[in-house]
């Protein structure tokens, strides 16, 4: 018999977890290094070499996306019109979000090693262009996230009809405070962006990526959205006890 993780219902793959799990396949691919061509010379095969930080930390946002939609599916085995939308609309944002991923990423780790690593936008000659980036690379952040978190809402919503214990129904409500955390950064990061002056210095251009560092802290609204719904469920079960 196959093993799964606790709380995972049963094995397989339905045609839409299929579809999304090929549809990140092809964003990582548009990801890949020298994607445009192989290098002709030992200068451009290092030139593509150098281009490994921003593949390596482009794929991980990208993994961690798709995992999180993996442990939806597995969990819950919803489907039905609502979750195939927000699934398909997921697809949808990631192909979306994985070119000012790499562009955001290229130059981002351009900027930390001084020039260095190869820059991936040519034209980028102050803050606007940045903060350009960053508003579209912000705004697709909350909307793959909000997706994400609607598919762990949709769960809390349906957890009597997927029979879901007490514990496993906060968790869902955990994921969402989480996810609704993710959205609130990624518009905070977009509305920095955007209220960047023209001629900002460089420590100001910086602060909207500076502020995705605050994404550590999601394990802690993970805690306190999963213990607001505890609470919620302890005080409905009293509430029925008595008319039982």
């Amino acid at each position: 018999m196959d093993q799964h993780p606790s709380g995972w219902r049963g094995g397989g793959t339905t045609r839409l977890e299929a579809f999304v799990d090929a549809a990140f396949a092809f964003a990582v691919t548009i990801l890949v290094i020298s994607a445009e061509r192989i290098p002709g010379s030992v200068q451009a095969l290092v030139l593509a070499l150098k281009q490994i930080p921003a593949f390596a930390a482009g794929f991980a946002l990208l993994a961690l996306f798709w995992y999180a939609h993996v442990r939806w599916s597995r969990r819950y085995r919803l489907d039905g019109m609502l979750a195939t939308l927000l699934s398909l609309l997921l697809v949808f944002l990631v192909l979306v979000y994985v070119y000012p991923l790499r562009l955001l990423l290229g130059t981002f780790f351009a900027w930390i090693s001084g020039g260095w690593l190869p820059m991936p936008l040519s034209d980028i000659s102050g803050a606007t262009q940045i903060a350009f980036v960053f508003v579209f690379y912000g705004l697709a952040f909350a909307s793959m996230s909000a997706c994400m978190g609607g598919l762990y809402l949709l769960a809390w919503r349906r957890r009597g009809l997927l029979g879901l214990d007490t514990e496993a129904a906060a968790d869902a409500m955990g994921e969402v405070a989480a996810y609704g955390y993710f959205c609130v950064i990624g518009m905070l990061s977009a509305g920095v962006a955007l209220s960047l002056p023209t001629r900002a210095a460089p420590w100001q251009v910086a602060i909207p990526g500076l502020l995705y560092f605050l994404l550590s802290l999601t394990g802690l609204l993970h805690v306190l959205g999963r213990r607001r719904a505890l609470r919620r469920l302890e005080r409905s079960d009293e509430t029925e006890a008595p008319n039982a």
